[in-house]
């Protein structure tokens, strides 16, 4: 680190010998000057170096340093900022000494084009099909969403197609522990439900190298389980209206989302907005509402077999046989 800042001020120091006169500096370049000063400041702090340290190490006087670090720096790296706008690059890609990679710099060029959100999206689809965790990760699928999202029918129907196990993450847990969910709960408490879901997660996606897996809603709460889950698995969230995620768990004869609850769909609301950025960090997004169960499962297959090529070939199998 200490070696880079004295490169980097004694390049400019020997640039400003050389440099012409710039008769003033626009508000755009005075904003550069103040950026860059900070960033001195900032690497010299993190170096744990006073500025009179820094002055030894670098040759350059305490006094230049602090013009530099108030924003008040030589002019000359202007002068070079100006030719990198003029030859429409980048100041770093002027001044380092690596021969630029013409396909690096191309897909640079369309991530600095994205918003956030799609730079986010579009690494993360880099991630899935060139990563090395991808190659191990993309065989296992893992289903993520509320209850009534379909999960348990669509993860069943999914992996019937695609010729692969498939776990319903509560049921195995049940099985550890030899209760059902609600005595875990009132026997044992949530604590050892937790541990017990990242303990068969984890069992799970080490001794298959291919599955599917319906996971119980609240899992994206637990922030070791789910990060687990993502590293390990492609993720899809199952969306669904408030409205639909009710009427399909009251459907399946489950009352008690609404047992005892004057406002239960007020109360699933909040949970779906508390819970969807969360979901929202899944590899892709289904959503099947006002669709039927066959529609949302040929969704499904699509999503899985762009998101994922190493379980696509079976995934574009099941597509064509949907068809």
């Amino acid at each position: 680190m200490i070696h880079e800042l004295y490169c980097s001020l004694s390049s400019n120091m020997a640039l400003s010998c050389m440099a012409p006169p710039v008769l003033g500096k626009s508000p755009d370049e005075a904003g550069f000057l103040a950026a860059l000063g900070r960033r001195v400041r900032e690497r010299r702090d993190e170096a744990g170096l006073t500025r009179r340290r820094l002055s030894e190490l670098s040759g350059l006087s305490e006094r230049y340093l602090a013009q530099l670090e108030s924003g008040d720096g030589n002019i000359s790296i202007l002068l070079i900022r100006r030719v990198a706008e003029a030859l429409h690059c980048s100041l770093a890609q002027l001044l380092s000494d690596q021969a630029a990679d013409p396909e690096i710099e191309a897909a640079l060029g369309v991530l600095r084009t994205l918003e956030p959100g799609q730079r986010h999206q579009a690494v993360a689809t880099l991630q899935q099909r060139f990563g090395e965790m991808s190659r191990e990760r993309a065989r296992r699928i893992a289903l993520v969403g509320l209850r009534g999202a379909g999960k348990s029918t669509l993860g069943a129907r999914l992996a019937a197609r695609l010729k692969v196990p498939f776990f319903e993450l509560d049921q195995q847990i049940e099985r550890e522990l030899g209760a059902g969910l609600e005595s875990i709960f009132t026997m044992y408490g949530q604590d050892t439900y937790r541990e017990a879901e990242r303990r068969v997660l984890d069992r799970l996606t080490r001794t298959h190298r291919r599955c599917v897996i319906a996971t119980g809603g609240s899992l994206v709460l637990e922030p070791r389980t789910y990060e687990l889950l993502r590293e390990r698995c492609l993720t899809v969230w199952l969306k669904a209206s408030p409205e639909e995620h009710m009427d399909r768990v009251i459907a399946q004869g489950d009352l008690r989302p609404i047992r005892g609850r004057d406002h239960a769909m007020a109360e699933l609301r909040t949970i779906l907005e508390q819970r969807d950025r969360l979901y929202g960090l899944a590899d892709a997004t289904v959503d099947t509402t006002g669709i039927d169960e066959a529609e949302s499962l040929k969704r499904l297959v699509q999503v899985i077999a762009v998101a994922s090529p190493l379980a696509g070939s079976s995934a574009r199998e099941a597509t064509a046989a949907q068809g």
